[in-house]
């Protein structure tokens, strides 16, 4: 099976930290957090994985490549293409099968046996609604995703994606998002299936929430 992180993102509630180093080498334990999502997909069994990178993605690469990590490949975007064109633009190379998506600037413990062997479109783990992002992504009715003005989860970046959900969308104008243009429209058709994890899980997309997975790591230390 396959995995592609997405490693594009200019990190801007993180600066100035990331004025000189792009947030997926932003260490957490003692490694750049992109590493410690790659090392989850390996355990798991994952033995290709793709990451799209466009901000300093040059840093990126050499630490990937200097860790001695085989058979990760790298797709370069002149500008961040957004969640959703990275998919797009990276659609030749996921092959037939469903693969793995991930953020590379999280911080978690989810297993990532939640995740199902098969999908015809998308399976989403979310996980409790963080304090900055109350109102939650989505809801669960008996495994499949819906939409609510108050939801009870939120994405957790990690998801099973059939390419096929994907076609629709391959002559959009990029850049977009994953979830607005790809995910909602299937959500209304009921096809995104679905799943919850209370298992540590951290988005370090602030100073706080960066703070926070590094107190974390100290008290589990």
């Amino acid at each position: 099976m396959k995995a592609m992180i997405l490693a594009a993102g200019q990190g801007k509630r993180l600066r100035p930290l990331t004025n000189k180093i792009p947030k997926p080498l932003i260490e957490v334990t003692n490694q750049p957090i992109i590493l410690d999502v790659i090392g989850r997909l390996r355990d798991f069994g994952i033995d290709e994985i793709l990451i799209n990178v466009s901000y300093l993605g040059d840093q990126i690469i050499s630490c990937v490549e200097t860790s001695g990590i085989k058979n990760v490949h790298f797709i370069k975007e002149p500008f961040p293409y957004g969640t959703g064109g990275a998919l797009i633009n990276a659609f030749s190379r996921l092959g037939n099968d469903p693969f793995i998506l991930c953020n590379a600037d999280i911080h978690t413990e989810i297993d990532f046996n939640l995740l199902p062997d098969v999908t015809d479109a998308a399976h989403i783990i979310g996980v409790e609604n963080p304090s900055h992002n109350i109102s939650g992504d989505f809801c669960l009715s008996d495994g499949i995703v819906t939409l609510n003005s108050v939801n009870e989860l939120t994405w957790s970046g990690i998801s099973l994606i059939h390419p096929q959900i994907l076609e629709p969308f391959l002559s959009n104008k990029i850049p977009f998002d994953i979830w607005n243009v790809i995910f909602k429209p299937n959500i209304k058709k009921q096809l995104l299936t679905g799943s919850s994890s209370s298992d540590l899980w951290v988005d370090i997309g602030t100073p706080e929430t960066l703070e926070l997975a590094r107190k974390l790591v100290k008290e589990e230390n």
